[in-house]
């Protein structure tokens, strides 16, 4: 894909937050292969020309398909005292997902899960499976969007394709996710937007809010906000 120049959100010496587009990994790929880490290294090192290597911490990860804020910490104390608040699951996280389907109204969500190795995926399973972790999120119908839904999800856990999988298990897939059962195409990656990530400034102690606007492929929903900049 063609990388577009990185969209910084927020950025000083402990932090740095940015956007990342839908297609493109977070990290934890080839050498020759792009990830939002290799860009927003070489990000750093441009900008206050550093020599040798560029420390940066993901905070938090989203899976390829999906775009939104993602925080990485520039130093390690920051990055200790991070994992500390997602640990203890005082970070505020909220996504936006067009879903099929018709979902209740509210809903929260609890789940165990297990990974699929073979085929790169997760299922549900009983809480006492090898592997299995708990997955927790809760929902809010945002608008109703001719026959899907508009939603916005509280996050409470952080597991791998947990959204995905708790909202496909419930009748409602998210729109153009095909590893979880959407049968509606979307124009850039699936309709998950990681929009709005609030937490505890790692030395400073205030509170810091992050969001994230949407891509252009979301434009023609017309959701509140959708013009942002």
């Amino acid at each position: 894909m063609q990388l577009a120049p990185l969209h910084v959100l927020y950025e000083d010496n402990h932090l740095l937050a940015v956007v990342k587009p839908a297609g493109l990994p977070t990290m934890g790929v080839a050498a020759d292969r792009p990830s939002l880490l290799s860009v927003a290294k070489d990000y750093i090192k441009r900008r206050y020309h550093k020599p040798g290597n560029v420390y940066l911490g993901a905070m938090s990860r989203l899976d390829a398909p999906v775009s939104g804020v993602v925080l990485f910490a520039r130093t390690s104390k920051a990055a200790s005292r991070l994992t500390e608040q997602f640990r203890a699951r005082s970070v505020d996280k909220i996504y936006w997902a067009v879903v099929s389907g018709e979902p209740p109204a509210e809903e929260a969500c609890v789940d165990w899960i297990v990974k699929d190795e073979r085929h790169r995926r997760m299922h549900l399973s009983a809480s006492g499976a090898a592997g299995a972790q708990e997955a927790r999120l809760s929902y809010r119908r945002l608008k109703r969007l001719g026959r899907h839904w508009a939603l916005e999800i509280s996050l409470e856990t952080g597991r791998k394709h947990q959204i995905r999988l708790q909202l496909a298990e419930r009748g409602c897939p998210i729109l153009g996710d095909l590893k979880y059962g959407s049968r509606d195409q979307f124009s850039s990656g699936i309709a998950l937007h990681a929009r709005r990530l609030t937490f505890a400034h790692p030395v400073q102690g205030a509170a810091v809010e992050l969001t994230a606007p949407l891509p252009k492929a979301w434009r023609g929903f017309d959701l509140p906000s959708a013009q942002d900049p």
